[in-house]
């Protein structure tokens, strides 16, 4: 099969859910294609399928890690939102990697920094305790020079102040600040909306 066949076919997988637990291990078994483009579509389809049935991608999170140490930007991004996407179906399967998900906040690539803020709203919607020690590093995001990435950075601020209002109290202020001070609209506003879901809900 051609790579555009074997893209053809994964894109018709996406759209077919009823086919995702049955096919989880040939999506996996995709990961070692010679194709970039092919692994990035299988790291992004395997992280659904773990959202949606999480035990049907258990021995394939080894091999989704692995791709967090990929030279390939596009490979490590897709690595840590499925990471995320899967761990926002069942922690425990990707908690001995989690700690290393960190180390993305400040990628070279603004691209990887962004699925990480991704990956870590996903993981917080079920497990936010865990974040309790790790706010100062979603604060720097707040600040970063990739407008993306700082329109991004409040939505991890929403997610836990729905949850844990406690743990964005202390961040108010500086959400205020840049919610007033930031030249982009959408950083002002999702600023402004992440101090509201601690307020609501605190």
């Amino acid at each position: 099969m051609t790579e555009p066949e074997l893209y053809k076919e994964l894109g018709n997988l996406t759209k077919d859910r009823d086919r995702w637990k049955e096919n989880a291990l040939y999506v996996a078994s995709l990961l070692s294609h010679d194709s970039v483009k092919i692994q990035a579509k299988a790291l992004w389809l395997l992280g659904e399928m773990g959202l949606a049935d999480p035990p049907s991608v258990r021995d394939a999170v080894p091999s989704i890690a692995s791709f967090c140490d990929s030279p390939a930007p596009l490979l490590r991004e897709r690595a840590v939102n499925a990471l995320g996407r899967i761990g926002r179906g069942d922690y425990t399967l990707i908690e001995p990697y989690w700690a290393e998900l960190f180390r993305f906040a400040a990628d070279k690539e603004a691209a990887v920094r962004l699925s990480f803020i991704w990956a870590s709203e996903n993981i917080a919607a079920t497990t936010p305790d865990i974040y309790e020690n790790h706010m100062p590093v979603f604060a720097a995001l707040l600040h970063d020079a990739d407008d993306k990435v700082r329109m991004e950075a409040p939505e991890l601020f929403r997610v836990l102040g729905k949850r844990r209002p406690a743990l964005v109290r202390p961040f108010t202020a500086q959400l205020q600040e840049i919610a007033q001070t930031d030249k982009n609209r959408v950083v002002r506003l999702h600023c402004l909306g992440a101090i509201r879901a601690a307020e609501q809900n605190g």
